[in-house]
């Protein structure tokens, strides 16, 4: 059996995330409002229940295709579907033995009747969850993410590389300072340092949240984040979200003033930072990887805080109505051997 939950019951949403042993903070409604309020669609949590008491769950955003820039006025709204697990990490998590290819029926059936045509996962590194999920979706691993070990103050110190403990204790000589707090007044801070930094790397507008984004933070996942700071005479210089929930810890956002940067601010706060999920009893501290999985600098800056780290990196992709899904990539104009040369998924959400 799958029951569908919306964001409008959030207090029956989180009783049932919370009543799975390894749940973690992308799954609870608190998470998703944000991205709803910033345009990522409309958040579903799909439960999974048998008779044998095996059960499963999978956080999605339905997303309107006809709302999509690249089929104004081509096609009506309400009408074509498709969804992503949300931004972040997410993919069906279980509680006892699932039969997953009952679970992958009953999951493309519902998905059909809310006329959603495909469906794309980003799965969790840390649950691992790619792996109990090739009957569901197909499954394409992708590159390495980090996470920390927080089970002691000196683990943390000894998985760190020599290279960046020596950034870590310069950034102590050269006068930074770490605070935390989860004041609502900081998003300010927060937010034009963040989007300076978006600018100098050039983001994607996708990448910028407007003030309601981090409103949804303060009041929905007022108990799920921590803000982090590092400060040099007196002026914030860096600053990140942290976010957590049942023992695991996640660097979420963050922003640093190029200018300071050789002071390695970032470095101290997220050393800071593990040592307070440490102190808070979390176990994991995962601090993503690289853009677009690849090993570039932001990958190799944060492998740098642990010389161990296996994590992996999964999407998982599965068309669920082909005539619908062929149908929208005509509408673009797209040949079939043109759909099936663009890598993005859906294809038609893509460009030649």
């Amino acid at each position: 059996m799958v029951k569908l939950l919306t964001i409008g019951d959030s207090l029956g949403w989180d009783e049932i995330v919370k009543s799975f042993p390894n749940y973690d903070v992308y799954y609870l409604s608190g998470y998703v409002k944000a991205f709803k309020i910033h345009g990522d669609g409309n958040p579903a949590l799909f439960y999974y229940s048998d008779d044998t008491g095996g059960r499963a769950i999978c956080v999605l955003m339905l997303r309107d295709v006809a709302k999509d820039s690249l089929f104004k006025d081509t096609i009506p709204e309400n009408t074509y579907f498709d969804a992503v697990t949300p931004y972040g990490y997410g993919g069906f998590i279980f509680d006892g033995e699932v039969d997953t290819k009952n679970l992958a029926n009953e999951f493309r059936q519902s998905l059909k009747e809310l006329h959603v045509n495909s469906v794309f996962f980003r799965f969790h590194p840390v649950l691992d969850n790619a792996k109990d999920c090739g009957d569901i979706v197909t499954i394409i691993p992708l590159g390495k993410t980090i996470t920390l070990d927080l089970t002691s103050p000196d683990i943390i110190w000894e998985n760190i590389i020599s290279k960046n403990r020596n950034m870590i204790r310069k950034a102590e000589r050269s006068g930074v300072e770490i605070y935390h707090s989860s004041d609502p007044k900081l998003f300010s801070s927060f937010k034009e340092i963040y989007d300076a930094t978006m600018r100098g790397d050039n983001a994607e507008e996708y990448y910028f949240f407007e003030d309601k984004f981090y409103e949804s933070i303060a009041h929905d996942l007022a108990r799920n984040y921590e803000i982090f700071y590092a400060t040099h005479e007196d002026k914030i210089i860096s600053i990140a979200i942290m976010i957590f929930a049942n023992n695991q810890m996640h660097y979420h956002l963050s922003g640093s003033l190029r200018e300071y940067r050789s002071l390695a601010p970032s470095n101290l706060l997220l050393y800071k930072a593990a040592l307070w999920g440490y102190e808070q009893g979390f176990k994991t501290f995962h601090l993503g990887g690289g853009v677009g999985s690849g090993e570039d600098p932001l990958y190799k800056f944060k492998a740098a805080f642990n010389r161990n780290s296996d994590c992996r990196f999964s999407i998982g992709k599965s068309i669920i109505d082909n005539e619908d899904y062929e149908y929208l990539s005509g509408v673009r104009g797209f040949s079939a051997d043109e759909a099936a040369s663009i890598s993005y998924f859906p294809q038609y959400r893509g460009n030649k």
